[in-house]
């Protein structure tokens, strides 16, 4: 299977998000510590600045991504991703359609797109998008949702029906279960207070989530 997604994570089955309430870092210093774990695609998130402070943020984390020609993808806001040329954009149910994000974006950056359940996955597997995520696996603490987990059982149903599409598992998949969730048909797993609690073990755990490709 070859596609720009999987291409950017360059073998890796892991695909990191930054959140600076659960890392108490900036987003250009989670950058750097992904960076230096090795990590070759890496998701900005950011629920809770402005829309100007997230731009300086992601300016700062572009910056620091650049230097190490690892690729960084903007959560939700396709118009930062686009000021900063970044290398693409995440977007969620209620955020820009995709087509639309595609039409100022251009044909060259990451789309991907959220989605809960087969029906949304469906859809998703006919737009310009270059990955599906599908979540939540499990219950998450790190995001209320009034989705319902997906499970094993769903999630390979919908690994099934959109096709060659990657498919990133999200949502409560830790070292333990990430195996078993690659097994049941995602390409990666996207992972975010697995990595970035506590702190203390953020090397270790990064070297064995790493290793799995």
């Amino acid at each position: 299977m070859s596609s720009k997604f999987l291409h950017a994570l360059a073998g890796k089955r892991v695909y990191p998000i930054t959140d600076r309430q659960l890392s108490q870092l900036s987003h250009a210093q989670q950058v750097g510590k992904l960076v230096e774990a090795g990590a070759p695609l890496i998701q900005l998130r950011e629920k809770f600045a402005s829309p100007a402070e997230f731009y300086n943020h992601a300016a700062a984390a572009l910056q620091v991504a650049r230097a190490h020609g690892v690729a960084l993808i903007i959560n939700d806001r396709a118009d930062i991703a686009l000021a900063l040329q970044a290398d693409g954009v995440h977007l969620g149910q209620d955020d820009l359609p995709p087509e639309a994000a595609r039409r100022l974006l251009g044909p060259a950056p990451i789309i991907g797109y959220s989605t809960h359940n087969l029906k949304q996955a469906n859809l998703a597997a006919h737009l310009s998008v270059d990955y599906i995520a599908i979540g939540p696996i499990f219950a998450t603490p790190t995001k209320v949702s009034s989705n319902p987990p997906v499970g094993f059982a769903n999630l390979s149903l919908i690994r099934e029906a959109v096709g060659s599409i990657p498919l990133v598992a999200i949502g409560g998949i830790t070292v333990e279960n990430m195996n078993a969730v690659l097994d049941a048909g995602a390409d990666a797993v996207a992972l975010i207070s697995q990595i970035w609690t506590p702190q203390a073990q953020f090397h270790s755990k990064m070297r064995q989530i790493l290793s799995y490709s």
